[in-house]
């Protein structure tokens, strides 16, 4: 100890230099080998978490690959005569022979491995496809990934689980950046009925999410709620597939004129996606606040205010703003100015359905400030621009009344609307209703973060040695360390 630390205080800074340099920082390739070993690792003691381990590695590796990484460790982990290698070697770039040597030679331990394992194959599989994609080689990702799919469909080991879920993903991703979604469904569906057979839940419900993905982006939504309805209901492993599905679940059931289930569906989406997947709170943020909108309720400013997401949510906010003043011809005009940034975030239809809550908001703030208004007074305050705007305002005013909107009544004699005194809600039913939404919100949330919590394994028979403990603490380390980067990559 004493000498480490007279080393360290010395003058002579520059000695350890060529110590340094002697012993480089381990390379892209020398990070795959070891990724590698450990799918061994776990395909032969039947580990699944040490599967997902190799994921969540080569996830935070991605950005450093090259073409040459990817063909030195093709030729390292696949043998020279296998179908595998000729075809993922065929879809990898060239490059200079002289690089791939340089960077070979750099290991510092050699590593090998057990060749013919499935799951071996099936991570090359996924690293080729992973790369031509980042690479925006899309033709030859499509080629990857129809002949990743043609093998896994040969398959039936449960620690290829992890892996075939990941290149489902990556499979839709690559045909939906094609625009070629709709060539796909029929494997798809293929696929969910086989990871049904074989009891495979994690490919389930990531083949059910890109099911619904891919049919609500044809505005299939009939579709979707019967796939939906009728796939097998079973315990979400993924946080992240289960935030897409009630996304998707939130989307279809707005569609389906369902407010209330629509909201609490795309609220708790955005609760529960990780802080790094912003587009995809942005999104959850979107539809709640139209759904919020059509349930006649005003989202809070600090909604449009998050972190990261005020610029996406202006057209949102000021649309918000025209909702709450009644104001009509600003709707109008606020629709018309984002009409491009609604289209794409498909909501533009909805926006439409808010036409009559802008209506209704400002007939109700009229019926508060006026005790008497004249049906053409009301027509000219709302900016009705029909033919015959009295008769259009006798029926809008009709319809509240009947709806319970506002409390009045029509004197069709004078054509007048008289509104009734208000009177205290704290002699209605409506405080104890919001108190029982908020108490069973938080029972809800409460059983969910009971459900949520996970146990070490039989904690209660044997107990757990060093090395076990030493090895938890170092993979639980590693999952806290790659969790950004591996949520950023899956939203």
């Amino acid at each position: 100890m004493t000498t480490d630390v007279q080393m360290s205080d010395s003058e002579p800074q520059p000695a350890a230099t060529p110590a340094a340099a002697a012993a480089p920082a381990p390379s892209a390739l020398q990070h795959l080998k070891e990724i590698a070993s450990v799918i061994e690792a776990g395909s032969l003691s039947k580990e699944v978490r040490r599967i997902s381990r190799a994921v969540r590695l080569t996830v935070a590796l991605r950005r450093r690959l090259a073409a040459r990484d990817v063909s030195a460790f093709l030729a390292f982990a696949l043998p020279p005569s296998s179908e595998a290698y000729s075809r993922l070697t065929s879809l990898v770039p060239k490059e200079d022979e002289t690089e791939m040597d340089v960077d070979a030679a750099a290991p510092a331990t050699q590593i090998s491995i057990k060749h013919g394992l499935p799951e071996i194959e099936i991570y090359c599989y996924l690293l080729v496809l992973i790369f031509l994609i980042d690479q925006k080689k899309y033709d030859d990702a499509k080629a990857c990934a129809n002949a990743s799919i043609a093998r896994l469909k040969n398959l039936n080991r449960r620690t290829v689980d992890v892996l075939a879920s990941r290149l489902y993903f990556y499979y839709s991703y690559v045909h939906e950046l094609t625009n070629s979604l709709a060539e796909i469904r029929g494997n798809l569906l293929a696929l969910h009925r086989m990871a049904t057979l074989h009891r495979d839940e994690l490919g389930q419900e990531t083949l059910l999410n890109l099911l619904l993905r891919n049919y609500l982006h044809y505005n299939l939504y009939d579709q979707a709620e019967k796939l939906r309805s009728k796939a097998p209901r079973f315990e979400a492993h993924s946080n992240q597939q289960f935030c897409r599905y009630l996304f998707y679940l939130g989307k279809i059931r707005t569609i389906q004129l369902e407010y209330t289930d629509a909201k609490e569906s795309l609220l708790q989406a955005a609760r529960k996606a990780p802080i790094a997947a912003r587009g995809f709170r942005i999104q959850c943020n979107k539809w709640a606040i139209i759904v919020r909108l059509l349930l006649g309720e005003i989202p809070e400013r600090t909604v449009f205010m998050q972190k990261g997401m005020k610029e996406a949510l202006t057209p949102y906010f000021e649309l918000t703003n025209a909702v709450r003043i009644g104001d009509l011809e600003l709707f109008r005009a606020v629709a018309d100015k984002f009409a491009s940034t609604f289209s794409a975030d498909r909501t533009r239809n909805l926006i439409v359905r808010l036409r009559h809550n802008v209506i209704r908001t400002g007939l109700r703030n009229i019926s508060i400030s006026y005790s008497r208004i004249s049906l053409a007074d009301i027509a000219k305050k709302l900016r009705l621009d029909s033919e015959n705007p009295v008769a259009d305002a006798e029926s809008i005013v009709a319809k509240a009344i009947r709806d319970g909107a506002i409390d009045a009544t029509i004197d069709h004699a004078n054509g007048w609307m008289v509104s009734k005194e208000t009177g205290d809600v704290y002699s209605t039913n409506e405080p104890q209703i919001a108190f029982n939404s908020r108490i069973a919100f938080c029972l809800n949330m409460h059983n969910e973060a009971v459900k949520a919590m996970r146990f070490p394994p039989n904690s209660h028979k044997e107990k757990e040695s060093a090395e076990k403990r030493r090895e938890r603490l170092q993979q639980e380390e590693e999952l806290a360390k790659h969790m950004a980067e591996e949520d950023d990559d899956d939203f």
